[in-house]
């Protein structure tokens, strides 16, 4: 009889998703009382949206804050892991008493995205004819989903958002919400996100894609309920490695790992660098907590982001925003540069000048540099 070695690390699961039976966590949700229609067409005749909130709302709902997360996030913004949440929370230092989005004084709100695989529906979730939406989960826009986050709002008893903030995807969400419903959006707070996704950027996201589909194991998305280790896991470790060469800077990753190996490892002799070990583990974490078909949908709905996309143009779109704004991007940013946060602070008519975070750490700046913005969450808030 062989004896596994107690050092072996388990196989991941075909998907990091939650599902229905694991612990709920902090996560309440909202279920739409009718179909969802799709700005590409068609329906999702079921939408749950996850969601966590912070504090205690107004009676008069004047204090809600609204959190929106990027690609790989979900509504666990603040908080440790724990059963029912893999990771701790994604801007801890930002939320609680005392804090920038001081918990005594507002009400925060964190969904978890549509199409996304925290609770969400998504191509995790069942569908309609009692499996697994795989891949026949249908194409979601940035529009869609803030249909879908306007339910929870409105189920909350919140008309107005005193803040709505977001950076990356939850800047394009954030954006999408002051554009299409001035009238709830308060302020606003977008961070190292664009006005539409630009060709490169769509570029680094087709690479990603491709790299999720040619997994053998991808299945054409139907691939939920294969055994542990039979997931499209090499895909979407693929996808995570490039994208996260993309989140950070070229001087931060010279300076941390330079051409250093890994240990005791030898390059020239099928050994890794430190770099590459390090792309390594990103890749290794997120194939446990997220799910390859929750990947492809977002992706391809951050491409789909056009503020202005049946508005008139950018300009005309952007005029729509009735809020009082700040935008900020990060100076090391190659992903999302700050030419792109510089159109957003010269087209809303609320905002004034383009706001810098200065990091090292390229694109991931908003998400470390907590302190500069918490700076920007006060000025905005008093």
């Amino acid at each position: 009889m062989n004896t596994v070695p107690a050092t072996t690390v388990p196989l991941p699961p075909a998907s990091g998703a939650w599902r229905e039976g694991d612990p709920p966590g902090r996560r309440r949700w909202h279920v739409r009382e009718k179909p969802l229609s799709l700005e590409a067409g068609g329906e999702l005749p079921a939408v749950r949206l996850a969601y966590e909130t912070w504090g205690r709302l107004a009676p008069d709902g004047s204090n809600a804050v609204l959190v929106l997360h990027a690609l790989t996030g979900d509504s666990h913004v603040v908080g440790p892991a724990g059963p029912g949440h893999p990771t701790a929370g994604w801007w801890d230092g930002l939320i609680g008493p005392g804090r920038a989005l001081d918990t005594d004084r507002w009400f925060v709100v964190a969904p978890n995205v549509l199409g996304g695989c925290q609770g969400s529906t998504g191509p995790s979730s069942i569908g309609p004819d009692g499996r697994r939406w795989g891949g026949s989960f249908p194409y979601l826009t940035q529009r869609d989903q803030v249909a879908a986050e306007a339910d929870v709002a409105d189920a909350l008893g919140i008309g107005r958002w005193a803040l709505v903030i977001g950076g990356s995807m939850g800047g394009m969400r954030a954006l999408e919400w002051a554009v299409s419903h001035p009238e709830r959006t308060q302020a606003l707070l977008l961070l190292a996100c664009p006005a539409a996704a630009s060709a490169e950027q769509i570029a680094w996201a087709n690479i990603q894609l491709h790299a999720i589909r040619s997994d053998p194991h991808w299945l054409g998305g139907d691939y939920h309920d294969a055994e542990p280790g039979h997931g499209p896991h090499a895909g979407l470790g693929l996808a995570r490695r490039l994208a996260h060469v993309t989140y950070r800077s070229e001087p931060e990753l010279q300076a941390r790992f330079g051409r250093v190996p890994q240990g005791a490892e030898n390059p020239w002799h099928n050994g890794r660098y430190q770099v590459e070990s390090y792309l390594d583990h990103h890749a290794a974490k997120l194939v446990r907590r997220f799910d390859a078909g929750t990947y492809t949908v977002l992706t391809e709905a951050m491409n789909s982001h056009d503020i202005g996309r049946d508005r008139g143009g950018t300009q005309a779109a952007l005029r729509r925003v009735a809020a009082r704004t700040l935008v900020a991007g990060v100076d090391s940013d190659r992903l999302y540069p700050l030419s792109q946060q510089a159109e957003l602070a010269a087209g809303i008519p609320g905002a004034d000048r383009l706001r810098v975070i200065e990091s090292p750490y390229g694109h991931d700046g908003f998400l470390i540099e907590t302190d500069q913005v918490a700076t920007l969450v006060r000025e905005l808030t008093g």
